[in-house]
């Protein structure tokens, strides 16, 4: 599966089928939040269940 449709999906499952939103800035603030989630805070099975900052952190002490 290409990452950006594992991302679509979660982003859709995840976070908008919960919402009607009114405009589409607080669509888009939905969003913004979610990626900000989805990058730094969430595991992923293609990083050991890690998130990606630990996966990254992880990276760089390895490479030292």
């Amino acid at each position: 599966m290409h990452p950006r449709n594992g991302f679509s999906r979660s982003l859709k499952s995840e976070r908008l089928s919960d919402y009607r939103f009114v405009t589409r800035r607080s669509a888009e603030m939905q969003v913004l939040d979610y990626i900000s989630y989805y990058n730094s805070i969430r595991l992923h099975s293609t990083l050991g269940y890690k998130t990606p900052f630990v996966y990254e952190k992880e990276l760089c002490r390895k490479a030292a």
